[in-house]
């Protein structure tokens, strides 16, 4: 039986990790996923196996039935950190009693309604904080969120400039 603590099967991750380490290119993969319009600010995105609603608030045209797309972001975002702080944490040693990764986005509407040039319609910030009950020093902590930033893919695409491009397939006579 693999070694699991915290819920992470930590041979796993290490073996793959050994694996990349002797051949970096079996890392090199990607994700895809798929998103349809439904109706109105609707739409159903399909990841792998795995679907997710989303929808606009009210006052931004949607009918409020699912997460907006800003709030996957920081769901991706806090998603990521709890992931890595557990992978770290248990690498560690560390034990916790409990973790919950909270992060705020703060936005102008000016930017999303072409009401201002120079205000970005995405997150202005993003600010995160971690709650964690455990004994370890806060010093040591400190270094399972170093640790955290420095590996985390969502926090790497959202610090820093993913380049995004994008293209049109024009189908014709599609029901």
């Amino acid at each position: 039986m693999p070694e699991r603590r915290s819920g992470v099967d930590l041979s796993a991750f290490e073996a793959t990790r050994a694996a990349v380490a002797a051949d970096p290119n079996i890392g090199v993969a990607t994700f895809t996923t798929v998103t349809t319009w439904e109706d109105g600010a609707r739409a159903r995105t399909t990841a792998r196996s795995f679907v997710l609603h989303t929808d606009e608030p009210e006052p931004l045209g949607g009918t409020d039935a699912a997460v907006d797309p800003m709030e996957l972001v920081l769901a991706a975002v806090g998603t990521c950190i709890t992931i890595g702080w557990v992978t770290q944490a248990v690498q560690r040693g560390i034990e916790y009693r409990s973790l919950e990764v909270q992060v705020t986005g703060s936005y102008d509407l000016q930017g999303y309604l072409a009401l201002g040039a120079d205000v970005r319609p995405g997150f202005q910030t993003i600010d995160y904080t971690v709650h964690v009950d455990s004994d370890a020093p806060l010093q040591t902590l400190e270094e399972v969120r170093a640790g955290v930033e420095a590996t985390s893919p969502m926090f790497d695409n959202v610090r820093n400039a993913t380049p995004v491009s994008g293209s049109i397939e024009q189908r014709q006579g599609e029901p």
